[in-house]
């Protein structure tokens, strides 16, 4: 069991469940340090002040906030301390909500909440056999780091998960974002959706960090002596180019099919429209075909490539871990 993050209660209207907060998350990145290349001696990171130029001991460091340009006022530990703050040692359910309509978005770091103590055991079966029951998720209040943060508690094989959650003001608004109005053909949206159903999965728990992977293969070949290997090529693909999009999406249905061994026959060619002056109709649908036919191929190849990727056989991939924010 990893060491609590932090110890609390959870408060169920007058119910109290002594917890304990655990990362549920593992971080398997591979970390580096700062070298001198000329010694490998460690390089370290100084707190220097830029006004003398001295560095700072760390009894001498404190916290302030920047109010206008050239002035900055300091606040105390002390201070931040006697700030009223009733969700300092309680994580305060506040409302339940429907488990599916919470925008993902809004969701950030998880952890579980371990019961503390015998006492704990009943309140905490209670409060999670009501959300499995109702189907609900608890929406909740708490404090880590003298700041008030908003929750949601789940239930996840048997255990309650909480997840931070961002509040609504910090979620920006995507509506700049959105590209215009554009309309697409039916044929093109209903060889979307099928693509989308060739190419589901029931579980993602067989992908794994290729990238970590050849990092820790070439870590292990450096530090042994040996010339690491040299990576795999990856075709490249013209940025800005403007592709057949009816002609891509049978490809890519095709390939996923194939990688998936089935064998659908000829997938269906969609005649774009052509324009211009000079050549009759069947010049215009010999050049279409062959052009087809070319782009077909490349996107069958990144399609099947893409295909490849997901069949790693499925196993439960290892979990991150994180510190309390």
């Amino acid at each position: 069991m990893p060491r609590p993050l932090w110890t609390g209660a959870i408060s169920f209207g007058l119910v109290t469940i002594p917890i304990r907060v655990v990362s549920a998350t593992e971080d398997h990145s591979i970390h580096f340090r700062q070298v001198h290349l000329e010694d490998m001696g460690r390089v370290r990171t100084r707190k220097v002040c830029e006004l003398d130029g001295a560095e700072v001991p760390q009894d001498e460091i404190a916290k302030g906030y920047e109010v206008a340009k050239d002035r900055t006022v300091p606040v105390t530990d002390e201070e931040l301390g006697g700030m009223p703050l009733p969700t300092a040692k309680a994580i305060e359910i506040v409302a339940f909500v429907d488990a599916g309509s919470i925008d993902p978005i809004r969701i950030g770091d998880s952890y579980f909440l371990a019961a503390d103590g015998d006492v704990a055991n009943k309140p905490y079966t209670l409060l999670r056999k009501a959300l499995e029951r109702s189907d609900k998720a608890a929406v909740a209040k708490f404090a880590w780091h003298n700041r008030e943060r908003l929750g949601l508690l789940r239930v996840r094989e048997g255990a309650i998960v909480l997840h931070s959650m961002r509040w609504p003001d910090e979620i920006r608004s995507p509506e700049e974002l959105a590209p215009k109005a554009i309309e697409l053909d039916d044929g093109e949206v209903d060889r979307a959706v099928e693509l989308t159903e060739t190419m589901a999965l029931d579980s993602i728990d067989g992908f794994r960090d290729e990238y970590r992977t050849a990092l820790e293969e070439l870590i292990a070949a450096k530090a042994e002596g040996r010339e690491p290997a040299a990576p795999a090529g990856e075709g490249e693909r013209e940025p800005g180019k403007v592709v057949d999009l009816m002609a891509a999406l049978n490809a890519s249905v095709e390939a996923a099919r194939e990688g998936r061994g089935e064998h659908g026959g000829e997938a269906t060619v969609h005649e774009m429209p052509t324009g211009g002056r000079g050549g009759g109709k069947g010049a215009a649908k010999k050049s279409t075909a062959k052009r087809t036919t070319a782009k077909q191929g490349a996107a069958a190849k990144s399609a099947a490539a893409h295909k490849t990727a997901k069949k790693a056989p499925a196993r439960k991939a290892p979990a991150r871990k994180r510190s309390a924010s």
